[in-house]
């Protein structure tokens, strides 16, 4: 019975660090240096969810639980936007006076907070509602 409660909890943490990822990329969406001052776009992070729970208490929860397998960083190509004037504009080559920025597109971040938020809303109105029933049930038992 407390296997439930396993799973919505997981549920919750899965979709938790995934609202977190997308808070990052919205927040480091301009940053087009890396921690040394170098010229390096902000890549994208995924969370990739797998399921089960392995920390979970109960065999339900381990079973049919849900975890954050992975969290991938986007290797596609950065955003060029043409400012020959920037000094961390590209000196020479095909893409000479661009400046890379990082790919990513503000509205899906945000679609996707919105889903964690709705997911983790979920979530967490089964746990209630599991306590609930529990709570129902010890009071028929006593």
């Amino acid at each position: 019975m407390y296997g439930i409660l396993d799973i919505s909890t997981s549920g919750m943490i899965a979709q938790r660090t995934r609202l977190d990822v997308a808070a990052a990329n919205i927040a480091n969406k301009e940053a087009i240096l890396d921690s040394s001052g170098n010229v390096n776009p902000y890549r994208a992070r995924r969370v990739m969810f797998a399921p089960g729970n392995p920390g979970a208490l109960s065999a339900g929860g381990r079973d049919y639980g849900v975890h954050v397998a992975q969290i991938d960083v986007n290797q596609g190509p950065p955003r060029y936007v043409y400012d020959p004037s920037s000094p961390y504009a590209i000196k020479s080559g095909q893409w000479e006076g661009y400046v890379p920025h990082p790919d990513i597109n503000t509205i899906l971040e945000v679609m996707n907070g919105r889903d964690a938020e709705r997911a983790y809303e979920a979530n967490a109105m089964v746990a209630e509602a599991t306590k609930s029933m529990m709570a129902q049930a010890l009071r028929l038992i006593a």
